[in-house]
């Protein structure tokens, strides 16, 4: 009787995961999904165990916090609606990361971007409709882009730290923002609530029809964003240092394109939501953006699907207001945990055991 000795590739086709050179492929996406994942789950665990001290099921929950986020139709709409400022903003983070930059102030951009959208709108109220829209986003783009460019011009040039000086830039942003708002382009008719003059039904961007997801959603996924990765793709500050490329102009641009992003999603929201410039605009789409660019480990492109969950369970916080009697703002705490959760487990990668065969 003789014995068979079993093929090495054969064994390998049939455990994939025992196979260094499939880890050596795919350890790291493997990484970047596992990780991120875990450590959302992780913060909806402890999420849950802070709402059961305060007598509430946890199971309960999740249930609500699923139904508010994609269990109905209207469920659906609402957290597009909130998905697409976040997409934008994610993207003021994730694409200067590409060059080894952490700006943190997409908020401001955002701002600077409402203002600069509204101000073209307002001054062309006698134009055609499509003629201010597209006003609005080149207005809209270029205050935002200028904006963060100036975090990365501080940098270059002048040494500072772009994440200090990129935060700082929020609330001088916020500061211009009321400082306009309550003086020379408010609404006389704005009583309780300053604003400016409305850009005019005509001028805003409709919705889908059947729904109330705004045209805009359509046009960040499918151009905005898939144009600022295919850009940023060789943004690599290595390359350009080996080949003699000036790296400040590099920066500058890139700067200037994240920017750009946050400044778009203000004017979207401007556009497709408020119609006019307010208070209102700073609802921390800016820092939220901050949360999915780490989530989506700075991937421009991951952004995607990262920020419709958080929209879900930005969504969501009303539902378990009224179900559970939670304060609707319950929903920023666990956004805090989940970012306290995904800063930890980035010690983990390249440390889990069954992932050590990638290169």
């Amino acid at each position: 009787m003789t014995s068979e000795v079993a093929d090495p590739t054969e064994a390998a086709a049939i455990s994939p995961a025992a196979d260094p050179g499939f880890l050596q492929r795919y350890g790291g996406t493997i990484e970047y999904i596992l990780i991120p994942g875990a450590a959302l789950v992780g913060a909806l665990g402890v999420f849950g165990i802070f709402v059961a001290l305060f007598g509430k099921n946890p199971l309960d929950l999740y249930f609500y916090m699923y139904q508010g986020a994609f269990g109905t139709w209207f469920s659906w709409q609402n957290t597009l609606t909130r998905a697409a400022p976040l997409i934008l903003t994610a993207l003021c983070t994730a694409l200067p990361a590409q060059l080894g930059m952490v700006i943190i102030g997409g908020e401001g951009a955002l701002l600077i971007g409402a203002l600069a959208a509204t101000g073209a709108a307002l001054m062309m109220q006698s134009a055609p409709p499509l003629v201010v829209q597209l006003a609005m986003v080149g207005a809209g783009m270029i205050g935002g882009g200028l904006w963060i460019m100036l975090a990365g011009g501080l940098r270059q040039y002048r040494g500072v730290n772009e994440t200090i000086s990129s935060l700082l830039l929020v609330y001088i942003a916020l500061a211009i923002l009321n400082h306009l708002v309550e003086g020379m382009m408010r609404d006389p008719a704005s009583l309780n609530k300053p604003s400016t003059r409305e850009i005019g039904a005509a001028n805003m961007i409709g919705s889908i029809p059947g729904t109330d997801v705004h045209w805009g959603l359509v046009f960040l996924i499918y151009h905005t964003v898939f144009g600022f990765a295919a850009r940023v793709a060789g943004g690599n500050i290595r390359a350009a240092k080996i080949v003699g490329l000036g790296v400040g102009k590099l920066i500058l641009t890139i700067c200037f394109l994240a920017g750009a992003a946050a400044g778009l999603a203000g004017m979207v929201e401007v556009a497709a939501v408020q119609g006019r410039t307010n208070a209102n605009l700073a609802a921390g789409y800016g820092f939220t953006g901050i949360l999915v660019a780490f989530l989506a480990r700075q991937n421009p492109l991951a952004v995607i699907p990262v920020a419709i969950l958080l929209g879900g369970i930005s969504a969501s916080g009303g539902l378990l207001q009224r179900r559970l009697g939670l304060p609707d703002a319950s929903v920023q705490v666990l956004q805090g945990i989940i970012f306290v959760f995904v800063l930890a487990s980035d010690a983990l990668y390249g440390r889990i055991g069954f992932l050590k065969g990638k290169s």
